[in-house]
């Protein structure tokens, strides 16, 4: 009987594990290469690409602007989509700080940051993007750095799935640990060099 339960056990976590391993693998692959980068950011040169625009805002445009107060808000449809045809950006619903004088509009995204600005006495545009390379873009994501819900989303799944993976692995060890002695040493090691390093070199 207390084989049976063994052998189920054994066939259950087995499953569990290389499923949530399967699923973990990629996103694991990338957390540790982005955990590479991150530890040595300051080692890895990145040269900002900075692209800057000015333009009008039509008049019939700048009149549907209207004379909001301050406070934030998205741009009217019909001009946010002006200005994604014109400078191939994407503003969508994004708020927007409203003043007397001016509309600024925040756009960061991964390994990017950019932002625009309209005169609400002139119509004047200002827009200028700054890109960082693929390395930043990939840092940002490891970090959830303006990334957006979906990619907030997949975050806490691919977490719970980790947890999945470590979890089954830990009670598959403890049902091998018998036949391998080194198990619980090596289970220690992990756990007893970044405590000592914490607690006595970092300061």
């Amino acid at each position: 009987m207390q084989q049976q339960r063994r052998g189920f056990w054994l066939r259950t976590l087995h499953q569990w594990h290389w499923i949530s391993s399967a699923v973990c693998l990629i996103g694991m692959l990338l957390f540790a290469a982005t955990g590479i980068t991150l530890n040595h950011a300051a080692r890895i040169e990145a040269t900002p690409e900075v692209v800057s625009r000015q333009l009008a805002l039509p008049a019939e445009l700048l009149g549907k602007l209207g004379d909001r107060a301050d406070g934030n808000a998205p741009l009217p449809r019909v001009a946010s989509r002006w200005l994604d045809a014109q400078l191939g950006i994407s503003i969508g619903r994004r708020p927007a700080e409203w003043s007397d004088g001016e509309i600024y509009l925040s756009m960061p995204s991964p390994g990017a940051d950019a932002w625009l600005s309209i005169d609400r006495d002139s119509g004047a545009v200002e827009y200028e993007s700054t890109t960082r390379g693929w390395v930043s873009y990939f840092n940002d994501l490891h970090k959830g750095r303006n990334a957006g819900p979906a990619w907030g989303w997949f975050l806490d799944i691919f977490a719970v799935a980790c947890l999945v993976f470590c979890i089954t692995g830990l009670f598959l060890l403890h049902l091998h640990a018998r036949q391998r002695r080194m198990t619980w040493p090596l289970v220690g090691l992990g756990l007893l060099i970044p405590l000592l390093i914490a607690l006595i070199l970092i300061h």
